[in-house]
């Protein structure tokens, strides 16, 4: 595959490539639920308000069955990052919505959502800034800040635990990007969770980042993560066969992590990852002529030589994938397009205009492996990276 991947880049960055995935607008909406019990066990945000979710009940053959999406929205990894972070609703719970969307894999029809439509659906709300993975019992006094996302992650589990969660006969973790990556670092213990005779696996969209180098071959990701790690007391939240054998911030870093992961898990990412050719390989600070702003927006703005850097990191970025240890139970979904997932989304998650590999959706390949008729691992063979009309946030 790489062999071919190699011999199409000339001919890949010589020609337009865009593909549009147009979305449409929803109006299923849930109201949030603010587990102020949470903050007699310190299970708060960054400004020490509780935590909160949204939950929209299952019926029928899915009165059992629950998936729990976890939110997206990046880190932060210094004091002033955090503090400003405290500030809006990626911080505290008194800045969110009060009505949180439910569309993609948490809506509640069968034309948008066909496979879980009737599930117990759960949007946990995220404001601590670590992926759930903190635990400092200090608070920061002098700027009022908590860092005990891993405490929320537990506290909310609990509370749905007691609301029929105890129950399940099938049950999904997922998430989008920060989302993402807290889905792969909390898959296992998500599962011991549940009953031994539960089907229980994992969904990480956008999660997989790679340990990757700047334009100029600095290591700022791996820096951040190295900050986010101290700063929020995480290590003794990561999963230790990672931390045993290698400094804890590299067990951040989902190619480090998933070969000790027990639970099934699917991975879907995109090769050239927005978030991640924005920031691990193009940090703003990197570029303060602003030289690369038009081309890491639209891939179709780039020159010719920000096309081979860009189809340079896509490389690394399959070099990092392929290492992972082969599994019969992980399936994987890798798109060519330029951007970074939303399964909260129908345009990306089911729809007509839905991306697709080997004619399936990305909702079509996650249920048939979830239910195990159809094993699904698969990379896009499309030899460099595309517009697509998809969500770019984090």
């Amino acid at each position: 595959m790489m062999t071919t991947f190699m011999l199409a880049l000339v001919a890949c960055l010589a020609v337009y490539c865009t593909t549009l995935v147009l979305g449409a607008k929803d109006d299923f909406y849930v109201n949030i639920t603010i587990l102020e019990s949470a903050t007699a066990q310190g299970a708060v945000c960054l400004d020490g308000s509780p935590p909160a979710y949204h939950l929209d009940r299952g019926h029928g053959t899915g009165l059992h069955n629950w998936i729990i999406n976890l939110d997206g929205g990046g880190w932060c990894s210094s004091i002033p990052d955090c503090l400003d972070r405290s500030t809006y609703f990626l911080g505290g719970s008194d800045h969110m919505v009060q009505q949180g969307l439910f569309d993609g894999i948490l809506h509640n029809t069968s034309i948008k959502n066909p496979e879980f439509y009737n599930w117990n659906r759960v949007r946990v709300k995220y404001c601590d800034g670590s992926s759930f993975t903190g635990d400092v019992e200090q608070v920061d006094r002098e700027n009022r800040l908590y860092f005990r996302g891993a405490r929320i992650f537990k506290a909310i589990m609990e509370d749905l635990w007691s609301k029929g969660m105890k129950n399940a006969e099938n049950a999904i973790l997922s998430g989008t990007s920060a989302g993402g990556l807290a889905t792969i670092l909390n898959c296992d213990k998500f599962k011991c969770l549940f009953p031994k005779d539960a089907r229980v696996k994992c969904v990480a969209d956008a999660g997989f980042f790679i340990n990757g180098k700047t334009i100029y071959g600095t290591s700022y990701i791996q820096e951040m993560f190295r900050k986010i790690v101290n700063l929020h007391g995480s290590t003794k939240n990561l999963p230790s066969p990672c931390t045993s054998v290698m400094k804890s911030s590299l067990c951040f870093f989902p190619q480090n992590v998933i070969p000790y992961i027990q639970t099934p898990l699917f991975i879907i990412n995109s090769i050239y990852d927005y978030w991640q050719i924005n920031n691990t390989l193009v940090p703003v600070h990197l570029d303060p002529q602003h030289a690369w702003k038009d081309c890491t927006e639209q891939i179709n703005n780039c020159t010719f030589s920000q096309r081979i850097v860009i189809q340079a990191f896509g490389m690394e970025f399959l070099k990092t994938f392929e290492k992972l240890p082969p599994s019969f139970t992980r399936g994987y979904y890798l798109t060519s397009c330029f951007s970074h997932g939303d399964l909260y989304k129908s345009a990306y998650w089911f729809s007509p205009s839905s991306p697709r590999l080997l004619n399936k959706t990305i909702a079509e390949a996650v249920a048939d492996w979830y239910f195990e008729r159809e094993r699904f691992q698969f990379i896009d063979p499309y030899p460099c990276a595309k517009d697509c009309k998809l969500s770019k946030g984090s």
